[in-house]
This record gives C-alpha cells, structure tokens and sequence, in this order.
C-alpha cells in the first residue's frame, strides 16, 4: 500500500511512524489502522517488539495488515 501526500498526492517516506513529503517538504505523523474495520489501533510496545491491536473485536493486527494513514 503507497502512502500518499494528502496536499499534493506525492508519493511519501514512511520511517519511524512519519511520512515525509518531498513536494511540500512536510513531515506528517502515521496513525496505524486495522484493515478490517480502518479504526485506529492501539499500540502494544514491550520488550522492543511492537504489536497492533484491534479494539473493535478483531484482536492482535499483524504488522504486515496495519494501515498506516497520514493525519
């Protein structure tokens, strides 16, 4: 899935839960969605490990699935 500007509709870097855009030269925060139902998930951090969770009854989102949307 390509992560698009949301002023310009370039194409953005996504690194460390930011996307930055070339074209406007912005950084924009990521926020993780679930791609069943596209609410935001709950992030988990333990250990150094990162895991997605689903408060709407789909559970544990492997990092794969995640949507990530500008906001």
């Amino acid at each position: 899935m390509s992560i698009t500007c949301p002023d310009c509709q370039a194409p953005l870097v996504a690194q460390n839960g930011l996307a930055h855009c070339e074209t406007c030269n912005k950084d924009l925060p990521l926020e993780p969605r679930c791609p069943e139902c596209h609410k935001p998930l709950q992030v988990l951090k333990a250990c150094g490990a990162v895991d997605y969770f689903c408060q709407n009854g789909h559970g544990l989102i492997s990092k794969k699935r995640v949507e990530f949307v500008p906001v």
